[in-house]
């Protein structure tokens, strides 16, 4: 069984949120397309409680861009997002939600961010995604979403290392790119650790 993960599908993370991503809005209409192809749809949302440690806000003196130690871990800090009930965490309008069968909740624990859909990053706590996704039998997941260069690539890289066949639809993805070639990078190593990468027509119209 296959099933399709739609990663932070969020209006924080579209173009005018808090953190929008460029050209984010533009992989909705694929991602609605590519729903009728899959038995099984789940999606993930960044849940930030307010005083979350990834917020430069949170850090007297910092700016979104810099590094700082979070629990013994290098972090990215960012602008305020996802923050749990607010509109910004809310799915985009557009998205059609009438076939996601179950939504997982990442980035909860102040302490700690959460880019994979699968754990934290320090991978010390599970979302359950693992889990439920085993028990109905999948053996191959498509993932599709917000970021490339982060919560897609450490979801692919993750969900290979937990035995899935994983495959990226890669213009159902759209890059942050902090660095200009941060989605390429990540591409090319999510290839290197067995990630198919594919275009969205392979399933619209193979």
């Amino acid at each position: 069984m296959k099933s399709l993960i739609l990663v932070d599908i969020q209006n924080d993370f579209l173009p005018g949120g808090a953190l929008g991503v460029p050209e984010g809005d533009q992989i909705i209409p694929v991602v609605n397309q590519l729903q009728r192809h899959f038995d099984l749809v789940v999606a993930t949302k960044d849940w930030h409680p307010a005083n979350h440690g990834s917020f430069a806000s949170n850090h007297t003196g910092t700016k979104p861009g810099e590094i700082v130690d979070l629990g013994g871990l290098d972090q990215i800090l960012w602008q305020d997002h996802c923050i749990q009930n607010t509109k910004g965490s809310e799915f985009a309008p557009a998205l059609d939600t009438q076939k996601i069968d179950r939504v997982f909740y990442k980035g909860t624990d102040y302490r700690i961010d959460s880019y994979s859909t699968f754990f934290d990053n320090a991978q010390r706590k599970s979302t359950g995604l693992e889990t439920y996704l085993k028990g109905k039998g999948v053996r191959e997941v498509y993932i599709a979403g917000l970021a490339t260069d982060y919560c897609v690539k450490y979801s692919a890289l993750d969900a290979i290392r937990l035995g899935f066949d994983v495959t990226v639809i890669l213009d159902a993805c759209r890059g942050v790119n902090l660095k200009p070639d941060d989605s390429e990078k990540a591409v090319e190593e999510m290839k290197r650790a067995g990630v198919s990468i594919i275009q969205s027509m392979a399933l619209l119209h193979g």
